[in-house]
């Protein structure tokens, strides 16, 4: 991982460093989990398209590149 450094007001790093120890986690792991839940709240109210829904997908399949330019793949489609 790569270290960040960060200031805070004092109250807050006593609450975060109470949380921790509530929770038996390091500072460092409240932190990180409390900017992920902040970033993917801040996604959720994007529009999400298919392409990247499915881009850890692209390429992870062999096979004709555009199955649309070769019209053996394409007979009897619609039919």
């Amino acid at each position: 991982m790569t270290p960040i450094s960060l200031k805070m007001p004092r109250r807050l790093v006593l609450e975060v460093s109470e949380a921790a120890r509530r929770r038996g986690v390091s500072r460092s792991a409240l932190i990180r989990e409390a900017l992920e839940a902040f970033l993917r709240a801040e996604r959720a109210d994007e529009e999400i398209s298919a392409l990247s829904l499915a881009a850890d997908l692209a390429g992870a399949f062999s096979g004709p590149a555009d199955l649309s330019s070769c019209a053996d793949h394409m007979r009897g489609f619609g039919e």
